[in-house]
Protein backbone atom coordinates (compact mmCIF):
# COMPACT_ATOMS: atom_id res chain seq x y z
CA UNK A 1 0.00 0.00 0.00
CA UNK A 2 1.07 3.44 -1.05
CA UNK A 3 2.63 5.50 2.06
CA UNK A 4 0.26 8.37 3.24
CA UNK A 5 1.74 11.84 2.63
CA UNK A 6 1.21 14.07 5.79
CA UNK A 7 -1.72 15.82 6.03
CA UNK A 8 0.48 19.49 5.92
CA UNK A 9 2.25 18.33 2.65
CA UNK A 10 -1.09 17.50 0.93
CA UNK A 11 -2.69 21.01 1.81
CA UNK A 12 0.20 22.19 0.24
CA UNK A 13 -0.06 20.39 -2.85
CA UNK A 14 -3.67 20.53 -3.13
CA UNK A 15 -3.66 24.73 -2.58
CA UNK A 16 -0.45 25.33 -4.49
CA UNK A 17 -0.63 26.19 -8.44
CA UNK A 18 -4.23 26.05 -8.55
CA UNK A 19 -5.73 26.18 -12.07
CA UNK A 20 -9.33 27.18 -13.34
CA UNK A 21 -12.41 24.76 -13.58
CA UNK A 22 -11.69 22.22 -16.14
CA UNK A 23 -15.30 21.63 -16.83
CA UNK A 24 -18.47 23.61 -16.70
CA UNK A 25 -19.41 25.25 -13.59
CA UNK A 26 -22.69 22.91 -11.75
CA UNK A 27 -25.15 24.50 -10.11
CA UNK A 28 -26.94 22.84 -6.50
CA UNK A 29 -30.17 25.16 -4.87
CA UNK A 30 -31.50 23.90 -1.67
CA UNK A 31 -33.26 25.10 1.17
CA UNK A 32 -31.91 25.99 4.54
CA UNK A 33 -31.61 22.92 6.74
CA UNK A 34 -31.97 20.56 4.10
CA UNK A 35 -29.28 18.33 2.45
CA UNK A 36 -27.72 18.97 -0.59
CA UNK A 37 -25.58 16.64 -2.50
CA UNK A 38 -22.50 18.38 -4.74
CA UNK A 39 -21.42 16.38 -8.03
CA UNK A 40 -18.12 15.34 -9.36
CA UNK A 41 -16.75 12.70 -11.23
CA UNK A 42 -14.17 12.11 -13.24
CA UNK A 43 -14.37 12.54 -16.77
CA UNK A 44 -12.46 9.01 -16.92
CA UNK A 45 -14.86 7.35 -14.84
CA UNK A 46 -11.81 6.03 -13.08
CA UNK A 47 -11.65 3.59 -9.52
CA UNK A 48 -11.49 6.44 -6.80
CA UNK A 49 -11.13 3.73 -4.05
CA UNK A 50 -6.87 4.73 -3.95
CA UNK A 51 -6.85 8.01 -5.93
CA UNK A 52 -6.81 11.93 -3.68
CA UNK A 53 -9.94 14.14 -3.93
CA UNK A 54 -10.26 17.25 -2.06
CA UNK A 55 -13.17 19.43 -2.14
CA UNK A 56 -12.66 23.21 -1.14
CA UNK A 57 -15.25 26.30 -0.61
CA UNK A 58 -13.38 29.15 -2.43
CA UNK A 59 -13.65 32.92 -2.50
CA UNK A 60 -13.77 35.82 -5.38
CA UNK A 61 -10.81 35.93 -7.16
CA UNK A 62 -9.87 31.98 -6.09
CA UNK A 63 -8.80 32.39 -2.82
CA UNK A 64 -9.20 29.48 -0.63
CA UNK A 65 -11.39 29.87 2.17
CA UNK A 66 -11.92 26.44 3.64
CA UNK A 67 -11.48 22.86 3.62
CA UNK A 68 -14.42 20.91 2.83
CA UNK A 69 -13.38 17.77 2.56
CA UNK A 70 -10.77 15.30 1.27
CA UNK A 71 -10.34 11.82 0.68
CA UNK A 72 -7.01 9.99 -0.25
CA UNK A 73 -6.76 6.22 -0.12
CA UNK A 74 -9.43 5.38 2.61
CA UNK A 75 -7.92 8.07 4.40
CA UNK A 76 -10.29 11.14 4.97
CA UNK A 77 -11.40 13.96 7.21
CA UNK A 78 -13.58 12.34 9.68
CA UNK A 79 -10.45 10.12 11.31
CA UNK A 80 -7.92 13.29 10.25
CA UNK A 81 -7.45 17.36 11.46
CA UNK A 82 -7.53 20.02 8.74
CA UNK A 83 -11.27 20.53 7.96
CA UNK A 84 -12.76 23.41 8.38
CA UNK A 85 -15.18 23.80 11.76
CA UNK A 86 -18.35 24.69 9.40
CA UNK A 87 -18.38 21.55 7.72
CA UNK A 88 -17.07 19.40 10.47
CA UNK A 89 -19.80 16.61 11.05
CA UNK A 90 -21.83 17.33 8.07
CA UNK A 91 -19.72 16.28 5.24
CA UNK A 92 -19.90 12.97 3.96
CA UNK A 93 -18.99 10.83 0.46
CA UNK A 94 -20.14 7.80 -1.22
CA UNK A 95 -18.57 5.18 -0.05
CA UNK A 96 -19.90 2.49 -1.93
CA UNK A 97 -19.65 4.49 -5.25
CA UNK A 98 -16.04 4.79 -5.09
CA UNK A 99 -15.24 2.24 -8.14
CA UNK A 100 -17.71 4.06 -10.26
CA UNK A 101 -16.00 7.18 -9.85
CA UNK A 102 -18.30 9.00 -7.83
CA UNK A 103 -16.66 11.86 -5.84
CA UNK A 104 -18.97 13.72 -4.91
CA UNK A 105 -20.52 14.68 -1.53
CA UNK A 106 -23.32 15.17 1.08
CA UNK A 107 -23.68 18.16 3.30
CA UNK A 108 -26.58 17.72 5.58
CA UNK A 109 -28.30 20.16 7.58
CA UNK A 110 -27.37 23.38 4.66
CA UNK A 111 -27.24 26.75 6.20
CA UNK A 112 -27.12 30.53 4.13
CA UNK A 113 -23.87 30.62 5.06
CA UNK A 114 -22.93 27.23 3.06
CA UNK A 115 -23.54 28.82 -0.47
CA UNK A 116 -20.83 29.66 -2.43
CA UNK A 117 -18.28 28.40 -4.98
CA UNK A 118 -16.60 24.77 -4.72
CA UNK A 119 -14.45 22.58 -5.95
CA UNK A 120 -13.51 19.20 -6.52
CA UNK A 121 -9.59 18.32 -7.59
CA UNK A 122 -8.08 15.44 -8.99
CA UNK A 123 -4.60 16.34 -8.56
CA UNK A 124 -2.61 13.07 -9.23
CA UNK A 125 -4.37 12.69 -12.21
CA UNK A 126 -3.28 13.40 -16.02
CA UNK A 127 -4.02 15.47 -17.00
CA UNK A 128 -4.88 16.93 -13.65
CA UNK A 129 -8.84 17.93 -13.16
CA UNK A 130 -10.75 20.53 -11.73
CA UNK A 131 -14.73 20.66 -11.46
CA UNK A 132 -16.47 23.69 -9.98
CA UNK A 133 -19.90 23.75 -8.25
CA UNK A 134 -22.11 26.65 -7.12
CA UNK A 135 -23.86 25.67 -4.28
CA UNK A 136 -26.72 28.21 -3.11
CA UNK A 137 -28.59 27.85 0.06
CA UNK A 138 -31.91 29.52 -0.14
CA UNK A 139 -33.66 30.84 3.30
CA UNK A 140 -37.20 31.55 2.74
CA UNK A 141 -38.66 33.08 5.80
CA UNK A 142 -42.52 34.28 5.62
CA UNK A 143 -43.52 37.71 5.47
CA UNK A 144 -45.17 39.31 8.29
CA UNK A 145 -47.50 41.72 7.87
CA UNK A 146 -49.03 44.53 10.04
CA UNK A 147 -51.20 48.15 9.65
CA UNK A 148 -49.20 50.89 10.77
CA UNK A 149 -51.33 53.74 10.03
CA UNK A 150 -55.06 53.58 9.73
CA UNK A 151 -57.85 56.77 9.40
CA UNK A 152 -61.34 56.36 7.88
CA UNK A 153 -60.42 56.38 4.12
CA UNK A 154 -56.54 55.00 4.07
CA UNK A 155 -54.34 52.44 5.44
CA UNK A 156 -50.86 52.25 6.00
CA UNK A 157 -49.41 48.32 5.33
CA UNK A 158 -45.80 47.25 6.33
CA UNK A 159 -44.76 43.68 4.65
CA UNK A 160 -41.50 42.72 6.54
CA UNK A 161 -39.19 39.75 5.09
CA UNK A 162 -36.45 38.76 7.96
CA UNK A 163 -33.52 36.57 7.20
CA UNK A 164 -33.67 35.85 3.63
CA UNK A 165 -31.38 34.63 0.96
CA UNK A 166 -31.04 35.32 -1.81
CA UNK A 167 -32.31 39.20 -1.82
CA UNK A 168 -36.37 38.75 -2.02
CA UNK A 169 -38.60 40.58 -4.51
CA UNK A 170 -41.47 41.58 -2.19
CA UNK A 171 -44.74 42.47 -3.43
CA UNK A 172 -47.84 44.11 -2.27
CA UNK A 173 -51.10 42.40 -3.92
CA UNK A 174 -55.17 43.08 -3.62
CA UNK A 175 -57.40 40.62 -3.93
CA UNK A 176 -57.55 40.46 -7.38
CA UNK A 177 -53.50 39.43 -7.62
CA UNK A 178 -52.60 43.24 -8.92
CA UNK A 179 -49.60 44.54 -8.15
CA UNK A 180 -50.24 48.01 -5.65
CA UNK A 181 -47.88 50.67 -5.54
CA UNK A 182 -45.42 50.86 -3.07
CA UNK A 183 -42.93 52.74 -2.02
CA UNK A 184 -38.63 51.85 -2.23
CA UNK A 185 -38.23 48.83 -0.30
CA UNK A 186 -36.01 49.17 2.61
CA UNK A 187 -33.41 46.77 2.14
CA UNK A 188 -30.69 45.60 4.87
CA UNK A 189 -27.94 42.96 4.72
CA UNK A 190 -26.84 40.91 7.71
CA UNK A 191 -24.10 38.67 7.22
CA UNK A 192 -25.48 36.56 4.59
CA UNK A 193 -29.43 37.31 4.87
CA UNK A 194 -32.01 39.84 3.68
CA UNK A 195 -34.07 41.98 5.92
CA UNK A 196 -36.65 44.05 3.33
CA UNK A 197 -39.49 45.97 4.47
CA UNK A 198 -41.64 46.96 1.98
CA UNK A 199 -44.74 49.80 2.60
CA UNK A 200 -48.11 50.28 0.99
CA UNK A 201 -50.87 52.88 0.83
CA UNK A 202 -54.38 51.52 1.02
CA UNK A 203 -57.36 53.43 0.52
CA UNK A 204 -60.41 50.36 0.17
CA UNK A 205 -61.84 47.44 1.84
CA UNK A 206 -60.40 44.88 0.68
CA UNK A 207 -57.59 41.13 1.37
CA UNK A 208 -54.46 42.33 0.75
CA UNK A 209 -51.47 40.05 0.65
CA UNK A 210 -47.28 40.21 0.27
CA UNK A 211 -45.57 37.84 -1.41
CA UNK A 212 -41.30 37.31 -1.37
CA UNK A 213 -39.94 35.87 -4.80
CA UNK A 214 -36.40 34.31 -5.17
CA UNK A 215 -36.34 33.46 -8.69
CA UNK A 216 -32.83 32.71 -8.22
CA UNK A 217 -33.82 29.71 -6.26
CA UNK A 218 -37.11 29.00 -8.14
CA UNK A 219 -39.25 30.02 -5.07
CA UNK A 220 -42.25 31.95 -3.63
CA UNK A 221 -43.39 32.54 -0.25
CA UNK A 222 -46.94 31.44 0.81
CA UNK A 223 -48.54 34.56 0.65
CA UNK A 224 -49.37 36.67 3.64
CA UNK A 225 -52.89 38.00 4.09
CA UNK A 226 -54.10 40.85 6.05
CA UNK A 227 -57.93 42.35 6.00
CA UNK A 228 -58.45 46.09 5.77
CA UNK A 229 -61.73 47.43 6.80
CA UNK A 230 -61.95 51.54 6.00
CA UNK A 231 -64.92 53.28 7.60
CA UNK A 232 -65.71 54.73 4.29
CA UNK A 233 -67.66 57.64 3.57
CA UNK A 234 -71.25 56.66 3.89
CA UNK A 235 -73.23 59.91 2.55
CA UNK A 236 -76.62 60.51 2.93
CA UNK A 237 -78.43 60.45 -0.39
CA UNK A 238 -80.43 63.38 -1.98
CA UNK A 239 -84.03 62.67 -3.54
CA UNK A 240 -85.98 65.25 -6.15
CA UNK A 241 -88.69 64.79 -8.20
CA UNK A 242 -88.19 65.49 -11.77
CA UNK A 243 -90.79 66.56 -14.87
CA UNK A 244 -89.77 65.48 -18.14
CA UNK A 245 -90.99 64.70 -21.65
CA UNK A 246 -91.35 60.83 -20.84
CA UNK A 247 -93.41 61.53 -17.46
CA UNK A 248 -92.54 61.98 -13.70
CA UNK A 249 -89.00 61.01 -12.80
CA UNK A 250 -87.12 60.58 -9.11
CA UNK A 251 -83.51 61.32 -8.77
CA UNK A 252 -81.51 59.69 -6.02
CA UNK A 253 -78.39 61.57 -5.78
CA UNK A 254 -75.09 60.80 -3.66
CA UNK A 255 -71.55 62.39 -3.11
CA UNK A 256 -68.14 61.90 -1.64
CA UNK A 257 -68.95 58.05 -1.01
CA UNK A 258 -66.58 55.30 -0.53
CA UNK A 259 -66.68 52.29 -0.94
CA UNK A 260 -68.49 52.67 -3.94
CA UNK A 261 -72.46 51.89 -2.86
CA UNK A 262 -74.98 50.15 -4.67
CA UNK A 263 -78.09 52.77 -5.24
CA UNK A 264 -81.70 50.72 -5.50
CA UNK A 265 -85.30 52.55 -5.59
CA UNK A 266 -88.29 50.61 -3.76
CA UNK A 267 -91.94 51.11 -3.77
CA UNK A 268 -93.43 51.80 -0.16
CA UNK A 269 -93.93 47.80 -0.32
CA UNK A 270 -90.14 47.44 -1.13
CA UNK A 271 -90.45 46.20 -4.27
CA UNK A 272 -87.53 47.10 -6.46
CA UNK A 273 -88.39 49.71 -9.05
CA UNK A 274 -86.54 49.62 -12.39
CA UNK A 275 -84.11 51.92 -13.05
CA UNK A 276 -81.84 53.43 -15.75
CA UNK A 277 -78.28 52.39 -15.64
CA UNK A 278 -76.74 55.08 -12.73
CA UNK A 279 -74.25 57.75 -13.42
CA UNK A 280 -71.13 57.14 -11.68
CA UNK A 281 -67.84 59.14 -11.53
CA UNK A 282 -64.87 58.53 -9.32
CA UNK A 283 -62.78 61.07 -7.50
CA UNK A 284 -59.79 59.84 -5.78
CA UNK A 285 -61.51 56.79 -4.59
CA UNK A 286 -64.56 58.63 -3.58
CA UNK A 287 -67.64 58.07 -5.37
CA UNK A 288 -70.76 60.25 -7.30
CA UNK A 289 -73.97 58.54 -7.98
CA UNK A 290 -77.23 59.56 -9.78
CA UNK A 291 -79.45 56.93 -9.93
CA UNK A 292 -83.20 57.79 -12.00
CA UNK A 293 -86.26 56.35 -12.38
CA UNK A 294 -89.91 56.73 -13.70
CA UNK A 295 -93.00 56.62 -11.90
CA UNK A 296 -96.14 56.17 -13.23
CA UNK A 297 -97.89 55.97 -9.43
CA UNK A 298 -98.93 57.93 -6.31
CA UNK A 299 -96.67 56.21 -3.81
CA UNK A 300 -93.67 57.10 -0.84
CA UNK A 301 -90.24 56.18 -2.97
CA UNK A 302 -87.56 55.03 -1.18
CA UNK A 303 -83.49 55.21 -2.80
CA UNK A 304 -81.52 52.87 -0.74
CA UNK A 305 -77.97 53.03 -0.75
CA UNK A 306 -75.92 50.25 0.46
CA UNK A 307 -72.33 49.41 1.23
CA UNK A 308 -71.59 45.65 1.83
CA UNK A 309 -67.76 46.10 2.76
CA UNK A 310 -68.48 48.68 5.25
CA UNK A 311 -71.87 46.84 6.58
CA UNK A 312 -73.69 50.07 5.83
CA UNK A 313 -76.89 51.01 4.57
CA UNK A 314 -78.82 54.60 4.42
CA UNK A 315 -81.64 55.56 2.59
CA UNK A 316 -84.14 58.71 1.82
CA UNK A 317 -87.92 58.71 0.80
CA UNK A 318 -89.79 61.28 -1.31
CA UNK A 319 -93.49 61.21 -1.73
CA UNK A 320 -94.75 61.43 -5.54
CA UNK A 321 -98.58 62.17 -6.79
CA UNK A 322 -99.19 60.87 -10.20
CA UNK A 323 -101.20 63.80 -10.92
CA UNK A 324 -98.38 66.33 -10.62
Amino acid sequence: MMKQLPLLLLFSLLTGNSSACTHAVSRVIATEGTDAVLPCSPSTRVNLQDKLFDWKKVGQGGETLQEVFMYDSAVYYERNSGQSEQFKGRVSHFQTELKQGNASIIIRKTKVIDSGSYTCVFPRLQPRQEFCIELIVGASPEPYVTILEESKDRSLLQCLVRGAFPEPKVEWWDSSGNILPAAEPHVSKAGDSYDVILQTTVTKTDNYSCVATQEEINHQTKPAHIYVHLNGAATKPHVTILKTEDGLKVQCEILGASPKPLLQWKDSSGNIVPAAEPQVSERGGSYDLILQTTVTKTDNYHCVVTQEEINHRTEAEIYVSAQW
